[in-house]
């Protein structure tokens, strides 16, 4: 009993820094997410299938907070929510499809662009 006790308090200590992570900086919680879901025991595929699930509240929340600051650009709803919509069915199609390593080494790829970006050109 005490294992499942264990677990549970890191993944409650996992959402915490994902949920931070994600009201900060916008979005990026998922990359977090997926390495902490790792390690408290989930394989590759499941720990990047959970952390989509445990993203959603995580944003609404986010955004209701921003809202009452009136913090956000409507105008980008529409045009981002169909290209995440057509990305995000793609992707949990190829999820399913896709080696568990090819899986691994393309979110450390992403994850390599994203922070060379962040860290020259922004």
């Amino acid at each position: 009993m005490e294992g499942k006790k264990t677990a549970n308090l890191r993944r409650i200590v996992c959402g915490g820094v994902v949920g931070a992570a994600n009201s900060i900086l916008g979005g990026g919680g998922g990359m977090i997410a997926v390495p902490m879901l790792a390690k408290t025991g989930l394989d590759e595929k499941r720990a990047h299938a959970t952390a989509i699930l445990v993203i959603l509240p995580v944003s609404l929340f986010s955004f209701l907070l921003y809202a009452v600051k009136g913090t956000y650009d409507l105008s980008v709803l529409i045009p981002t929510s169909i290209g995440v919509t057509a990305g995000g069915l793609l992707g949990a199609k190829l999820l399913g499809k896709l080696p568990t390593k090819a899986v691994e080494l393309t979110f450390a790829f992403l994850q390599l662009i994203a922070g060379v970006f962040l860290f020259f050109f922004r």
